[in-house]
């Protein structure tokens, strides 16, 4: 089979450049285009520089249209409305779209399930090998403890994220959640203000901590009576990201229309 031809959403900002650099190392794809915002400096500029690899002959676009037709997969790390749109190109085109986008809302939601109806798409709100290990690992014990045992989940990013919880603690939650056979959504406690009283009982709790440089730091904890057990992922290296999309690119190609998480990828 010829390369997986990979074309990357966002090329011009970190997690883009990650992921030029990661297809251009992994054998079996090929780095096939990448588009910017129009009017964007990097429109134009050639996609291996722009990620400090050198010249690889393909130029920065701005027209994803033209470039999906191209091209067997896309990954894209953006923004929620931008995600929502590439999905429905994804779908036209049927090629494979992977999604590491967070912060993303029902109705996105929505239109990203209505889209896997003819794309292969694969979305995660972390492409980590060890995130994902961890995400199981949390489903385990959460089934394993009852309700004595008070869930929180503790994350910390750098100060230019701009949502909360990440989207890795929200899989933690729901992994949690599903643990105990209940919906995190009913089950979640996201601020603690003032006098709050007593913990309710069975509750998931999430702490976000922003600044500095963090690249991405993630514990599930089960606090019982006398212990606590905490689980705990610390990501150093954006390229960790970056390795686990362009996996699934790989991974996603010939599978037909449908909707994926990182879990099928890894075989979890």
């Amino acid at each position: 089979m010829a390369d997986t031809r990979i074309a990357v959403m966002g090329a011009a900002g970190r997690m883009g450049r990650e992921l030029v650099r990661a297809i251009v190392a992994t054998e079996g794809c090929r780095i096939a285009g990448g588009i910017e915002q129009p009017g964007s400096a990097a429109v134009g500029a050639d996609i291996g520089e722009l990620a400090g690899i050198g010249k690889a002959g393909v130029v920065v676009g701005d027209d994803p249209l033209e470039l999906l037709a191209k091209v067997d997969a896309i990954i894209d790390f953006t923004a929620p409305k931008a995600t929502v749109e590439l999905a429905g190109l994804a779908a036209n085109a049927r090629i494979v779209h992977v999604i590491g986008t967070t912060g993303l809302g029902e109705a996105d939601e929505a239109a990203i399930r209505a889209a896997a109806r003819h794309a292969t798409i694969i979305k995660a709100g972390n492409m980590s090998l060890g995130v994902n290990l961890l995400v199981a690992l949390a489903r385990k014990v959460a089934a394993a403890l009852d309700a004595d045992y008070d869930i929180e989940i503790v994350e910390m990013h750098h100060r230019m994220k701009v949502d909360a919880p990440s989207g890795t603690a929200l899989m933690l939650g729901e992994a949690a959640a599903a643990g105990r056979g209940v919906d995190l959504e009913q089950s979640s406690v996201r601020v603690r203000d003032g006098h709050t009283g007593p913990r309710p009982r069975g509750t998931i709790g999430f702490q976000s901590l922003r600044g500095g440089s963090v690249v991405g730091d993630h514990t599930i904890m089960f606090a019982g009576d006398g212990e606590r057990i905490e689980l705990t992922h610390i990501a150093t290296d954006r390229g960790i990201f970056a390795r686990g999309a362009v996996k699934a690119a790989l991974w996603g190609r010939g599978k037909g229309p449908g909707l994926f998480t990182m879990a099928d990828v890894l075989g979890l």
